[in-house]
Parts: structure tokens; C-alpha cells; sequence
């Protein structure tokens, strides 16, 4: 093969990947033999497939461009290169995006669909879609690689399967995804997302939106103007970039990031931290090995030697510098 495929690619926080540093721009080629999962550049065309190999909390992730010598892995959609181009590098938020466009580009015609008010639509089978489009439907995707939609005012889309996406972008709507490496979507106004799978992500980028990731290293982010981001897993990533937002991590090792203008990142679990742009504000939670509360810091980024983008954890009381 020797075609140009366009995927995904995760690194460590310091964009390296197996020791190797990468740059967004940067072409690299690969000498000798290129075999999946043995020799090569790596990377997956499944944008949720890079999440089982990169947790969203402790990884950076990037759209690369694979040509040259081309092999196929067996188990999932990962694919070696000789030659590999960094092409942009995609915060979580929009790594769901291009998750949830991947699986509905992929997905055969929908098994079920309602136009009508109040209707539902549900696609058990592999690949299938579920689309309820009328005010208060539901949409239920239940198979692998599936996808449920409900775009009316007040829907409800779960995808309960491994890989699925779930999109509730009505007002009031709700989109539930259980499944392991699944990606939630809420974009409507006050729409809340869930994922509750391990290596999920949640996106509510509607007004006053909530996103909540539950499983170990999931992902979530409010985008949304007063949303609220909470990350309960082991080593989960919270995001808030709506103004007015708050990110919240309670897990061990967590991260919690506030990026819109006038938010808040809460960091609570043991060895969690929180980074903030200028003017948001930082609440740190120090714990012992048993997780008792032994200190709490608040303080305002721009402020009292608080660096903008810079993640903080609490030692002895006082915040001190980490890796993001």
C-alpha cells in the first residue's frame, strides 16, 4: 500500500511517543521494515481507537498523515507508515468531533429512523444508526460501532456499545454513551453528556451544558458558557473552555484545565492538579496516603506568581509547578 491515509495519533504530554519527539509540522521517515504494531510510524483511523493506547488525561493527540509503505493492523484500526507528517494537534473536545463525524460517515444507513413528534428510533446491529429527528424522540444505538442521534428539542441518543457515539444536539437534550472508548456529544442548550465507559469522552458544548466521564482516564469538556466538566475516573482530564465554566477532577492523578475566559478548575483527588488561563480561578486539595484532607489552596491565575497555562498541584500547602 502506498496511498495517503489521513488518523490519529497520541503522545505523551511532551509530544514524544516511545521515546521518539515529534513537532505539529514536521515529516518523518521511518528506515527499514514497516509491520503494524512491530516497526513504523503508528497511528489509528478511528479517531476513539488512539484513546486505547494514549488515556485522554495524560496525552496530547494529534491528525497525521500516513504514506509511503502502508501496513494494516488485525485487531483494530491502527496502521504503520514510513513516512508520517504531523499535521494539527486536536484538543480532546475536538477529538470527539472527529469520532463522532468518523463513525457516522461509517455507519450503514440507519436501521431506524423518526421524523415525528415524540417518536423513536433504535439500531441494535453492527454499524447501524439510530436517528429520532422530532421534538422530545429518542434514539438508541445499541450494537458496536453504532451511532444514535437525537436532534430535536429534549431528546435522548444512548449508544451502549463499544466504539458508539451518541449525539443529542437539541435543546435540553441528553446522549449517554456506556460502552468502552465511546464519545458523547451534547450540543444543545443545557444538554447534559455522559460517558461512563473506560478511556470515554464527554463534549457539552451547549449553553450551561454538563459533561461527566466516569471511566478511568476518561475525558470531559464543557465548551458551553457556563458548563460544567467533571472527570470522576483514575487519572481523568476535565476541560472547561466556556466562559463562566468550571472544570472538576476528583480522581487520583487527575487534571483539571480552565481555558474560558473567567473559569474554574477544581482539582480534589490525591496527586490531581489544575491549570487555568489568566483571571480563572484555581481551587487545590492536598490528601495523605489515606486520603485525608491536610491542605486546600485557592488562588487566581495571573496572580501572586500563578502562571497562566502552567499546571499546579498542592505540596505542604503551598501550589507548586508540574507537567501538564
Amino acid at each position: 500500500m502506498k496511498d495517503v491515509v489521513f488518523a490519529y495519533k497520541g503522545f505523551n504530554r511532551d509530544f514524544t511517543c516511545r521515546g521518539f519527539q515529534y513537532r505539529v509540522g514536521e515529516t518523518y521517515e521511518h528506515r527499514g521494515k514497516v509491520k503494524a504494531c512491530v516497526s513504523g510510524f503508528h497511528a489509528c483511523v478511528h479517531p476513539l481507537d488512539v484513546l486505547s493506547y494514549y488515556a485522554p488525561a495524560t496525552s496530547r493527540f494529534a491528525e497525521v498523515a500516513l504514506s509511503g509503505e502502508l501496513s494494516l493492523a488485525s485487531d483494530d484500526s491502527k496502521i504503520a507508515a514510513s513516512r508520517i507528517t504531523i499535521e494539527e494537534e486536536l484538543p480532546i473536545h475536538q477529538l470527539i468531533d472527529r469520532a463522532i463525524k468518523y463513525v457516522f460517515d461509517h455507519a450503514k444507513q440507519p436501521q431506524n429512523t423518526v421524523n415525528g413528534y415524540g417518536a423513536a428510533a433504535t439500531a441494535s446491529g453492527h454499524y447501524n444508526a439510530a436517528s429520532a429527528a422530532g421534538d422530545c424522540g429518542i434514539a438508541t444505538a445499541s450494537g458496536r460501532y453504532n451511532v444514535a442521534s437525537a436532534i430535536g428539542e429534549q431528546g435522548a441518543a444512548t449508544a451502549t456499545g463499544y466504539y458508539s457515539v451518541a449525539s443529542a444536539t437539541g435543546e435540553k437534550g441528553a446522549a449517554t454513551a456506556t460502552g468502552h472508548y465511546s464519545a458523547v456529544l451534547a450540543a444543545g442548550c443545557c444538554g447534559t453528556a455522559s460517558a461512563s465507559g473506560h478511556y470515554s469522552a464527554a463534549l457539552a458544548s451547549g449553553y450551561c451544558g454538563a459533561a461527566s466521564a466516569t471511566g478511568d482516564s476518561g475525558a470531559a469538556s464543557a465548551a458551553g458558557d457556563y458548563g460544567a466538566a467533571s472527570a470522576t475516573g483514575e487519572y481523568g482530564a476535565a476541560s472547561a473552555s466556556g466562559y463562566y465554566s468550571a472544570a472538576l477532577v476528583t480522581s487520583s492523578g487527575g487534571a483539571a484545565t480552565a481555558s474560558g475566559r473567567h473559569s474554574t478548575a477544581i482539582a480534589t483527588g490525591r496527586n490531581s492538579r489544575a491549570s487555568g488561563k489568566e483571571g480563572c480561578a484555581l481551587f487545590l486539595v492536598e490528601r495523605d496516603e489515606s486520603w485525608k484532607i491536610i491542605n486546600v489552596w485557592t488562588g487566581i491565575v495571573g496572580k501572586d506568581g500563578i502562571k497562566p497555562d502552567v499546571f499546579y498541584t498542592l505540596r505542604d500547602g503551598k501550589p507548586v509547578e508540574v507537567d501538564g
